[in-house]
């Protein structure tokens, strides 16, 4: 099968690239990530290549980040140029398209929203976003043993636990909240009223 080879080959090209926890680390993404694919229909193979390309540029230094982001006219933010760290989901999905040779937009959307999630994602981008958050070598996060049950339960209800356990760390913590990460919790928060309304 040749999205298969695809997969085998680019992790062989990933393992490269990354250090040794957060290579370990998307491999738990990967495969989280397909198991969620089984479980709510979606493409297994896009899920993997999605799971196994999310970090591709988390390894790369920050200034080289910023440089990278600049000579290919991707916006940076005032956030993301205090915390170049932010850069490495829309420079993975600019490396996944230009190094890796990935065309499906569904893939790339899913590499760069993986971060801060935003409002109306598809199902791919959502599956990507929660697997990063809870795969298995995952441990320091709160209430992660609440939301690793809901997942297979219910995917919207997982996904807005995951926001706002994300933005009470990040407020404990006095970390950085990106706008997009509040705008699509607030989102999520709408959306599940609704349903409970109907």
């Amino acid at each position: 099968n040749c999205m298969e080879q695809k997969i085998t080959k680019i992790q062989e090209q990933i393992q490269l690239e990354l250090d040794k926890s957060r290579y370990e680390h998307t491999q738990g993404v990967m495969y989280t990530a397909a198991a969620l694919a089984m479980r709510y229909g979606e493409d297994i193979n896009k899920a993997m290549l999605a799971g196994l390309l999310h970090d591709c540029a988390k390894c790369i230094p920050a200034e080289e980040k910023l440089r990278m982001c600049e000579e290919n006219h991707l916006q940076i933010s005032d956030v993301e140029r205090a915390n170049p760290s932010l850069l490495h989901a829309k420079l993975g999905a600019f490396l996944a398209k230009t190094k890796y040779k990935i065309e499906d937009y569904d893939i790339l959307k899913a590499i760069e929203s993986h971060t801060t999630g935003r409002p109306d994602m598809s199902l791919l981008e959502k599956i990507i976003y929660i697997a990063d958050y809870l795969e298995p070598g995952r441990t320091e996060l709160p209430n992660m043993a609440d939301v690793r049950s809901l997942v297979f339960r219910d995917i919207d209800e997982c996904l807005y636990r995951i926001l706002k356990d994300s933005l009470v760390y990040l407020e404990t913590k006095h970390l950085p909240i990106d706008i997009m990460t509040e705008k699509t919790y607030l989102y999520y928060k709408e959306t599940l009223k609704k349903q409970e309304e109907n």
